[in-house]
């Protein structure tokens, strides 16, 4: 790949595709915490009425960080169930 400027087959729109898709997928990494962010404070209403105030804070803190909570949420899946259940009671998808 260094040498890929050397390469006498490379043209140069192949050279322009290359760089915008460094160029873009740089972007798009930069924006992935932001983008976690907003979509955890936006379920955060429903994840507290879910687990219950101090669970869902917490539950939500965690997925808003950004490694953290892809790590979390990796481990919930390999465990089959939440590190902060739901509180009883409540069932998933009803309206209250």
């Amino acid at each position: 790949m260094a040498f890929a400027a050397a390469d006498p087959m490379t043209t140069p729109s192949d050279r322009l595709v290359r760089w915008g898709g460094a160029r873009l997928s740089r972007r798009l990494s930069r924006s992935v915490p932001v983008i976690g962010a907003i979509i955890a404070i936006a379920t955060v209403v429903g994840t507290m009425r879910r687990k219950g105030m101090i669970s869902g804070a917490f539950d939500t803190a965690f997925n808003a960080i950004p490694f953290i909570g892809a790590a979390k949420n990796a481990v919930e899946i390999a465990r089959g169930r939440d590190f902060f259940p739901d509180r009883p009671g409540t069932m998933r998808g009803a309206r209250v």
